[in-house]
């Protein structure tokens, strides 16, 4: 308060008891459920111990029929295959709409170009197949960094359309060029004779699989990593702090371009003859819902979504389901489509109640495995991002 006469302030006075009676700040003391204070006993960590065998050995061991007691038929190890390369396309994709917020429906055409080129360098140039998969890994990359900069100043569903007509036009001039493609006959690819098998051409797989989540993973965690994330909430708030909108973008356009490349590659040598047919819009639309559906952001997620899609494709899934009567006969409905149908129910189900989709639902486990204590909360997403809708 200010006297009259004066300019002088004067602070009111506080009585002594006021002062006692004030609560003082409260000190912040961890919780006694504090993760950092948490260390599984020993029945836990022989339980968790346990569960990483079998995972492993399921993951590896039985597909490849080693020290198994199953036995795996061929068609089946080659289902599986495809399901361990959907899952490198899905972490392709997860690049382009879980980190940088931008959704791509002409992804098939990354995978279409990788797929032939690796074809056309082993059986028309006589090749090395590892350095065909290096070639078409660049070459994935060198047409998402032309994509990416004809495509910079346009986002969510204007840059959907852009790749939507990439992808057409991907499959009615490139795929058509007979020279590269052979046309309707499509182009044969051998592998190299110590992959010959399904078993080992799957561990094969397999072995790139965790090369590129290992590679995603360094990506989070880079400085680009988080320049993305930083990007994904919002291009303005980012750029206003030093962060360089369209060359982190274009990173972002970068590896999943080598990501999917790869992946055209692998699937290529899986098909042993690939026609320009089999890169349509249908399968660059199963690859944007398995990603969405399996989680965006989350590896786990996208790689479980990507090998229920491949399997459910395939019709290896409907068969262990015995469900082959039903969509055949009950409903009519070919198996190839069978994902197109099922897919967009279980993403409106991702969409309004699980936002984090499968990896939302594996969270708790995958903590657990991890040496966390069992939350059944744990990665639980209460609602759709607005990047996310954006996309």
């Amino acid at each position: 308060m200010t006297s009259a006469d004066d300019d002088t302030l004067v602070l009111p006075v506080v009585p002594p008891a006021a002062l006692e009676e004030a609560p003082a700040e409260p000190e912040w003391r961890p919780a006694a459920h504090d993760e950092d204070d948490f260390h599984p006993g020993p029945v836990g960590r022989v339980a968790r111990r346990v569960c990483w065998v079998l995972l492993a050995w399921s993951v590896v061991l039985v597909p490849a029929n080693l020290l198994s007691p199953l036995s795996l038929d061929q068609t089946t190890v080659t289902h599986l295959t495809e399901a361990v390369i959907f899952a490198i396309i899905g972490l392709s994709l997860n690049v382009l709409i879980g980190y940088a917020g931008q959704i791509s429906l002409g992804h098939q055409a990354f995978v279409g170009i990788g797929a032939f080129t690796t074809a056309y360098l082993v059986t028309e140039q006589q090749l090395d197949f590892f350095f065909a998969l290096l070639v078409a890994a660049v070459f994935g990359g060198l047409q998402a960094a032309i994509l990416g900069a004809v495509s910079l100043r346009v986002t969510g569903l204007y840059f959907a359309l852009v790749t939507l007509a990439y992808g057409a036009f991907a499959e009615q001039t490139v795929f058509g060029i007979e020279s590269l493609t052979r046309g309707e006959a499509g182009m044969t690819l051998t592998r190299p004779s110590f992959f010959a098998s399904e078993e080992r051409y799957y561990l094969l797989c397999l072995g790139f699989l965790v090369l590129v989540v290992w590679l995603d993973w360094r990506l989070t965690r880079s400085t680009a990593g988080r320049a993305l994330a930083a990007l994904r909430e919002n291009p303005r708030v980012a750029s206003s702090y030093g962060i360089n909108v369209k060359a982190y973008m274009m990173v972002a356009f970068v590896v999943a371009g080598v990501f999917a490349g790869l992946g055209g590659g692998l699937f290529a040598a899986r098909q042993s003859v690939i026609v320009p047919t089999s890169f349509g819009f249908t399968l660059g639309l199963t690859f944007v819902l398995m990603t969405v559906v399996g989680g965006l952001r989350n590896r786990t997620g996208v790689i479980i979504g990507a090998a229920f899609f491949a399997l459910l494709g395939s019709g290896e899934l409907v068969h262990w389901l015995h469900l082959d009567g039903f969509f055949a006969e009950t409903i009519g409905l070919p198996v190839q489509f069978v994902p197109l149908v099922v897919g967009p129910i279980l993403l409106l189900l991702t969409i309004t109640l699980h936002p984090g989709g499968i990896g939302q639902q594996v969270a708790p486990i995958q903590g657990w495995l991890a040496g966390r204590r069992l939350d059944r909360h744990a990665g639980k997403v209460r609602e759709v991002e607005v990047s996310d809708v954006r996309a």
